[in-house]
């Protein structure tokens, strides 16, 4: 298709002067208006005011300048359907349409009065988007600037085809989708929480192998995050991979220090803090060997050589890390399945999880706490430190989840059982190492003393847990009977 008349109307002006000399160079006529119209002519680009063509004039502080038969018949007439109608009434043909939106979403984050905040919601621009994506297949739409290079392309080829005008029609009507979303999800977030209408969406979607499991189909969709990522080699990313390395990583995160984290079925199975990142891998693995077979990693420092080959001798799924050197990618490459993927920064944002008929959402604020100790024993400096490592990653464990450490390493979790005794009882069958002088971490209240009792018996000195049980004091004294330390922090850490 052969393009001649184009409308220009954006906010963000960033390449539209070249982009406009461009299409003149092509031998097209420019309509345009407002600020876009002002820039180009002060480029020295000839185009006609939109005002002129339609014979009506821009007005209401710019509100009202698009919107006009003369400009949205030429856009919506169907060639050789309504070429009768548009004659008649003086409409030319509009064959390309560039428009970009007032920038609503990121206003609504700096403008705190709602009746300055209403003049950045675009009204034309939308109309414009719409009109010219419904009539792909004689107009194409440009609703980014990202997508200008596209237009030069397609001018070396005589036009855009039919296929590339419906590609830039859907990514058309995800935009104004996006627009009014965004703006419906403020209006009705104003004075509450979260909004009484919530609208979402995601792009970049793709298809996985499968789900959870082979019967089940699954995809994947974010542009950040982890969610945006895929392996830079080995096998293509299944949807337990995602999963597991969103719980590995957010682990991983919270030390300052070389940390590994090795997580199976979304729960740790080992994590540790180390001089090296090497060391703490070592320790993570062997806190839980078994385990750590098939697993997920994720590591907070870059990975070199000999980190890779230490990675090698254990079949893993999934090794990730913000960085790795050319010569650990050499090594790791050897294992040709094993997805490797560099962790991106931390992307924040609302927990959404569907349910039966719709979604819970839930938000977590900046962490705090105030660690108090409860017993008449004061804890150590090193207990201190254990229960810190270990309330870490109980954080990141399954309800109920109980977790031995000592001061850099896990070693015990018992995870995602019905009974917090139970989950006592598990961590210290599956520890390898002795307990003794080892922290505990529980990740909600003790109901009854018999948690700790069991993790006293093991080896314990120390144990840290939200408090706020009706029996806070039955589990005090047994702390103070077998000369245990104990801390509450207030905060209760369920993952369900």
């Amino acid at each position: 298709m052969s393009m001649k008349r184009a409308l220009l109307s954006v906010w963000n002006k960033e390449g539209i002067v070249e982009l406009a000399s461009l299409l003149q160079r092509h031998g097209f006529d420019i309509l345009s208006s407002g600020g876009t119209g002002s820039l180009l002519g002060g480029a020295g680009i000839p185009f006609t005011e939109v005002s002129e063509y339609t014979g009506f004039p821009e007005m209401m502080d710019g509100r009202v300048k698009t919107l006009h038969p003369r400009i949205h018949g030429g856009l919506l007439g169907r060639r050789g359907i309504d070429d009768s109608v548009m004659q008649a009434h003086g409409i030319v043909p509009i064959d390309l349409v560039v428009v970009n939106l007032y920038p609503f979403e990121e206003m609504s984050g700096k403008v705190s009065s709602l009746e300055q905040l209403v003049e950045y919601i675009d009204i034309g621009g939308p109309a414009l988007i719409r009109a010219a994506a419904k009539n792909y297949r004689d107009v194409a739409v440009i609703s980014d600037p990202g997508q200008y290079p596209l237009v030069a392309a397609a001018l070396q080829r005589g036009g855009f085809s039919l296929e590339e005008r419906f590609a830039l029609a859907k990514a058309a009507f995800a935009r104004t989708a996006a627009y009014d979303a965004a703006i419906s999800n403020h209006l009705h977030g104003l004075g509450r929480d979260f909004p009484e209408i919530l609208t979402l969406q995601f792009s970049n979607g793709r298809t996985l192998r499968y789900g959870e499991n082979p019967h089940q189909r699954g995809a994947v969709y974010g542009t950040s995050g982890i969610a945006g990522r895929e392996a830079i080699q080995g096998k293509q990313m299944s949807y337990n991979n995602y999963l597991d390395l969103h719980a590995a990583a957010g682990l991983a995160r919270e030390f300052s220090e070389p940390a590994a984290v090795i997580v199976k079925h979304n729960n740790p199975c080992g994590a540790a803090i180390g001089n090296s990142l090497l060391e703490a891998y070592v320790l993570a693995r062997d806190a839980d060997p078994v385990s750590a077979y098939g697993s997920v990693v994720a590591l907070n420092r870059e990975v070199d050589s000999a980190l890779a080959g230490e990675i090698s001798r254990t079949f893993v799924e999934v090794v990730a890390a913000p960085a790795f050197s050319n010569d650990s990618l050499k090594i790791l490459r050897k294992k040709e399945n094993l997805r490797i993927l560099k962790l991106p920064e931390p992307c924040t944002s609302r927990e959404i999880r569907t349910i039966d008929g719709g979604i819970l959402v839930q938000e977590t604020p900046p962490y705090r706490e105030e660690w108090r100790v409860v017993t008449d024993r004061d804890a150590t400096p090193s207990e201190i430190q254990a229960m810190r490592f270990a309330w870490k990653v109980c954080a990141h464990a399954k309800s109920n989840a109980i977790v031995f450490a000592s001061t850099s390493r896990t070693l015990g979790i018992g995870a995602g059982q019905m009974s917090r005794v139970d989950a006592a009882k598990i961590a210290i069958e599956k520890s390898l190492s002795s307990l003794a002088g080892s922290a505990v971490a529980s990740d909600a209240f003790l109901p009854f003393p018999d948690t700790l009792e069991v993790a006293a018996a093991a080896g314990a000195t120390a144990l840290v847990q939200p408090g706020g049980s009706i029996r806070d004091r039955e589990v005090i004294d047994a702390a103070n009977r077998l000369d245990m330390a104990m801390v509450f922090t207030g905060i209760r850490h369920f993952r369900h």
